[in-house]
């Protein structure tokens, strides 16, 4: 669904919940992780950047914003700010000038108030060509507004992600990259199916046995129980403060986790954010703070 101007009530701004009004500890900035290897405009004014053939301008808030929404593949235009630290409106300022120079599209999600923003290709291609290219584990980037029945979900993972980092912030840690479910399930399925090609026998399943992928999901730092290894929505790589490498995985929880798969959320051990509903007279799950807690950040995050 394509953006339209006339979707966007004003009066929804004064409806965000006091989070989203109050000004951000300038001493810390969640997106500059993602910004870190970019060599694209930082300053409040717009300069000009030439990509190949074309040309566009950005200041630094544009910058951070292409680059915190390619690195979730979608984040709310609630959760991003421009360069007075205000939430974005999809009709001007910054998500106006990206979307008409074709680096970002903006679509509302069915139901709410919330609009999802992502990058285009023209988007993610200029990130990809204006960044340090020997910056070993570089951050990822994605583009396009997929999976559409999953939005709701998925403009989510970013709160999500906002609250675990300013843990990390006064704790001391430094940020490094994010990772994405579907990355570690790419990274996973590459290794399962590595050797396929080589049998002449290949009936399209894997031949890894299950103490291989129980190895593989070890060396990952995955949970494999159920036969299966089980994946985080959200994985976020920093170095602490003793200058040690570590990761917190979290998991969205939602009045929806029911049954078997909660059961199974709970014993991953992933730490985990009480999701709420997005939609127009929808009610928080969870209130406080999702299920069960295990570890990490988990018992942190709404504190």
């Amino acid at each position: 669904m394509d953006f339209d101007p006339r979707d966007f009530d004003s009066r929804d701004e004064s409806r965000l919940p006091d989070r989203d009004r109050e000004p951000l500890d300038r001493t810390f900035d969640s997106r500059e992780p993602f910004t870190r290897d970019l060599d694209l405009p930082r300053g409040l004014e717009r300069e000009l950047v030439r990509d190949r053939d074309r040309e566009y301008t950005l200041r630094g808030s544009e910058t951070r914003t292409l680059a915190t929404v390619g690195a979730f593949r979608v984040v709310s235009s609630r959760d991003l700010r421009d360069q007075h630290d205000r939430p974005l409106d999809p009709r001007s300022g910054d998500l106006r000038h990206l979307r008409e120079q074709g680096l970002v599209e903006i679509a509302r999600v069915p139901g709410s108030r919330e609009h999802a923003v992502a990058l285009t290709k023209e988007g993610r291609t200029l990130l990809e060509r204006h960044r340090e290219r020997d910056h070993g584990g570089r951050q990822t980037f994605w583009d396009g507004l997929k999976r559409e029945r999953e939005r709701e979900h998925d403009l989510q993972v970013y709160r999500a992600y906002e609250r675990a980092a300013e843990r990390l912030a006064e704790r001391g840690a430094r940020i490094d990259r994010i990772m994405l479910d579907h990355e570690l399930k790419r990274e996973y399925q590459t290794w399962l199916h590595e050797r396929d090609h080589e049998r002449p026998d290949y009936d399209g399943h894997p031949d890894r046995t299950d103490e291989e992928i129980r190895e593989w999901a070890d060396e990952h730092d995955l949970p494999y129980f159920d036969d299966e290894v089980h994946f985080p929505d959200l994985r976020i790589e920093y170095r602490d403060a003793d200058d040690r490498w570590d990761h917190d995985d979290i998991e969205l929880t939602t009045e929806h986790y029911r049954g078997g798969h909660a059961s199974s959320v709970a014993r991953s051990g992933f730490s985990c954010f009480g999701g709420s509903s997005l939609r127009i007279g929808g009610r928080a799950s969870g209130g406080g703070g999702g299920g069960a807690h295990h570890g990490g950040l988990a018992e942190e995050l709404w504190k």
